[in-house]
């Protein structure tokens, strides 16, 4: 495992330089980590997600499922909700099963979480990507407001979809394949909404409040678990 997360490192420091410069806020690619407590193959990559989570080009969310809970630990962060919505993209791209840990990159590009120069090439094509919306966004307390504006082709239907994250955790597992360990989480999903739907025609003024005091991002999604077309952080 050591060697995994050194090479996954490595791979990161390597991306990172040949990765290309973002300047705006509205270009950041999301990454979704479908992972849990109670993989022994999962620390690994939410190693790397910890990682991507420092750069300000990428939202990386980490959406705990639940199928993992029968073997002894019932992982707190998950959500039966997270699991469907990876399901929602295995049935989409055509798969029998899902599988953690999965990254899900820009709600298009399905990797084995484990495989940095993967991630790493597919954030590399997202980065070259013109974003066709432009947000902006502002927020005082649990209140926030969202307004969007088309600057390229959309579809007639775009989900907006809000999101809140809790920056760390530590757990200390008990039972089951990690028992023993005591591990790091990063931006660990803590709600997620569909604020509404857009027809991508003028601009969007959106207020939302939000469930709690967590960090918080918006997503601008095609419908039916499609590509993620822009996305922006609360704040």
């Amino acid at each position: 495992m050591r060697k995994i997360l050194a090479f996954a490192a490595a791979a990161l420091t390597a991306a990172s330089l040949s990765f290309p410069t973002v300047t705006t806020a509205q270009t950041t690619t999301v990454i979704e980590l479908y992972t849990s407590q109670g993989c022994s193959s999962c620390p690994p990559a939410d190693k790397l997600l910890h990682e991507l989570a420092k750069r300000d080009d990428v939202i990386a969310l980490a959406l705990h499922v639940d199928y993992w809970d029968y073997i002894g630990w019932k992982d707190e962060f998950a959500d039966p909700r997270y699991t469907a919505r990876q399901k929602g993209y295995a049935r989409v791209a055509g798969a029998r099963s899902v599988y953690t840990p999965q990254m899900v990159i820009g709600g298009k590009d399905h990797v084995i979480g484990t495989r940095p120069s993967e991630v790493a090439a597919h954030l590399t094509r997202h980065f070259q990507m013109t974003p066709p919306i432009e947000i902006e966004t502002s927020r005082q307390g649990n209140s926030a407001r969202v307004t969007a504006s088309p600057v390229g082709r959309l579809p007639s239907s775009v989900v907006i979809h809000v999101v809140t994250y809790r920056p760390k955790s530590n757990v200390s597992i008990k039972r089951g394949e990690n028992a023993g360990r005591t591990l790091e989480y990063t931006n660990v999903v803590t709600s997620w909404t569909v604020a509404r739907e857009w027809n991508g025609n003028g601009e969007l003024s959106l207020s939302v409040r939000l469930p709690n005091d967590h960090p918080a991002v918006v997503l601008f999604q095609r419908p039916d678990h499609g590509e993620i077309l822009a996305a922006a952080k609360l704040r």
